[in-house]
């Protein structure tokens, strides 16, 4: 049984035309509510803590007691992701049409570019009307783009003009010899298991007859032949087959949730594709695509944002979600409220199994941007960057045109300050921020302890701007379900309903402003957290981001209040 700790609080309202310190809560001792009910874990982000002791960001809060109507009618809210469920119920009348397009017609009626672009595009859609599923690690593409220019050379033989792309090439030279070795020896030993796990199945029955064995006594079996994994990967190369190796391989299955033979095939299938796809040098799905991947362009790709086919609402779902956290019908009485209503959402498809192109990303910028979004949700991230540049300057053509991006921080429990993170406002070269329009989001729990931070987010004192919750949110998901999920992913759609919310009753700020109002309107929370990807070292919770707080849309509403008032 977990011991009881006292637990005193500590408000502080002061006077300040920010309000950075009017939620600022200190623990002298820490007495979390570790576990929520049911009905609480649905909603928890959008408590308040003083009101409900659950520290999400004051949005029922700011609903309960605003009287006032907004300004404007409605906003758009890109997101940049994969393809998504159009027909969930929860999302209808919420996603974005393209007024000026005539369905199907096989015109550019808009003359934007982009033919019968209804409710977004496609930026991975192919030639035939479907969407690339896998795609090269970003990695891999530095590596087959750069080998012919750093290839074994030395620093001394390169100009300094382009040390860091020779550095980046290298650091990418790393990763792929590191990535390839670890999914090779997996997908062996997947293969291996895959062949032993029917008569391991049927020897276990001499032991076990109803088949109802456990870990436990497995593992106490194993041990009586004194296996390990060097001879376990041994009997594996060897295809041994005695009693030991059959067991030790029943024991991996359970440790993996491989519980079947087709749980071992399925997880072949992905592993045979990550192998021979994204790992893949000679692999080249822009073929399916059919476009130039070294310039950028408008019109490739297709308009099916929501391809329904049998086996395909898995690629629905990261979009789905997202959509659902920012702007699910907060008046139709099922499923879950978003944080927004008068919101539409466009869905810009990018996202394959594996990094997504640089290309992609600049131009499903430049679209959102030029069809009348006003805040980016981008959900995804990778290490490295083949065209950095490319994204650098569709960010600050957002800027100038007074559009807010926001990013996650990732999700490997790293300092961004020291691991990039793409894309970024922060080119990592010079370590300068190129726009004032990007927010970097982290993650963080319902759990006021030292667990607060989620153990899987990055954090970064100079590259995350602030955190929001991510862990454990209930959110529309594809094939008109709705699932819980964790991750930056679901944090930074957060932030962008704050910033609709604000944009909807004070339209006159600017995109700067506004992003300065949510960073210093946060609540901050003055205890020590452990750091993401240690396993018990603590810092400040302050110290793991640029404001140190988490996002509040109460506090943000009524700083943009003052700040639209004093303008």
């Amino acid at each position: 049984m977990k011991p009881f700790y006292n637990v005193i609080l500590f408000l502080l309202f002061l006077i300040s035309c920010k309000p950075t310190k009017d939620s600022s809560i200190s623990y002298i001792k820490l007495n979390p509510k570790d576990e929520l009910k049911s009905s609480e874990l649905q909603t928890w982000y959008q408590k308040d803590y003083m009101e409900d002791t659950i520290p999400g960001i004051s949005l029922e809060k700011w609903y309960a007691l605003n009287k006032k109507k907004p300004k404007n009618n409605n906003i758009i809210i890109a997101v940049i992701d994969t393809q998504i469920d159009l027909k969930h119920e929860d999302l209808q009348g919420k996603i974005w049409t393209n007024d000026t397009e005539i369905p199907n017609n096989g015109i550019d009626d808009d003359d934007n570019g982009y033919i019968d672009d209804i409710n977004g595009w496609s930026f991975t859609g192919t030639k035939s009307g479907g969407y690339v599923v896998w795609s090269n690690y970003e990695y891999v593409r530095i590596v087959r783009d750069w080998e012919p220019l750093f290839k074994n050379k030395t620093e001394t033989q390169i100009n300094t003009q382009d040390l860091f792309k020779y550095k980046e090439y290298q650091r990418a030279e790393r990763k792929l010899e590191e990535k390839n070795k670890y999914y090779r020896n997996w997908f062996k030993s997947l293969n291996y298991k895959a062949v032993l796990y029917p008569i391991t199945k049927d020897t276990l029955k001499h032991f076990f007859p109803k088949e109802d064995y456990t870990f436990k006594q497995l593992d106490s079996m194993y041990k009586k032949y004194k296996i390990n994994d060097k001879t376990f990967k041994q009997r594996r190369d060897s295809d041994d087959r005695d009693l030991g190796a059959l067991i030790g391989c029943m024991i991996s299955g359970l440790e993996m949730n491989q519980n079947t033979l087709k749980d071992i095939q399925d997880m072949q299938t992905q592993l045979d594709s990550v192998v021979n796809k994204n790992l893949n040098i000679e692999y080249n799905e822009r073929l399916l695509i059919g476009d130039n991947p070294a310039i950028l362009e408008k019109g490739y790709g297709n308009n099916n944002v929501s391809n329904n086919k049998a086996g395909h609402r898995l690629f629905q779902d990261h979009c789905t979600k997202m959509a659902g956290v920012i702007g699910a019908n907060r008046k139709n009485n099922i499923g879950i409220k978003g944080i927004v209503q008068d919101v539409k959402i466009m869905p810009l498809s990018i996202s394959p199994s594996g990094d997504e192109h640089d290309k992609d990303i600049a131009m499903a910028i430049r679209y959102a941007v030029d069809n009348g979004a006003k805040i980016i949700n981008m959900s995804f991230y990778k290490e490295f960057s083949l065209h950095k540049e490319w994204v650098f300057d569709a960010i600050k053509y957002a800027e100038k045109n007074n559009v807010l991006l926001v990013h996650i921080s990732g999700n490997d429990g790293l300092n961004i300050d020291e691991n990039p993170s793409y894309p970024n406002d922060n080119d990592f070269e010079n370590f300068k921020e190129i726009s004032s329009n990007f927010i970097t989001v982290g993650s963080v729990t319902h759990k006021l302890n030292s667990n607060f931070v989620s153990d899987f987010s990055n954090y970064g004192k100079q590259n995350v701007d602030l955190f929001a919750p991510g862990d454990e949110i209930y959110s529309t998901a594809a094939g008109n379900t709705y699932k819980f999920d964790s991750g930056t992913s679901m944090a930074a759609p957060m932030v962008c309903g704050a910033a609709a919310l604000i944009w909807l009753y004070y339209p006159n700020l600017k995109v700067a402003k506004v992003k300065q109002i949510i960073l210093d309107s946060g609540t901050s929370y003055n205890f020590e957290v452990i750091v993401p990807g240690t396993k018990d070292k603590k810092v400040p919770f302050s110290e793991l981001s640029k404001s140190g707080k988490v996002l509040n849309i109460y506090n943000a509403m009524k700083l943009a209040e003052k700040v639209s008032k004093n303008k």
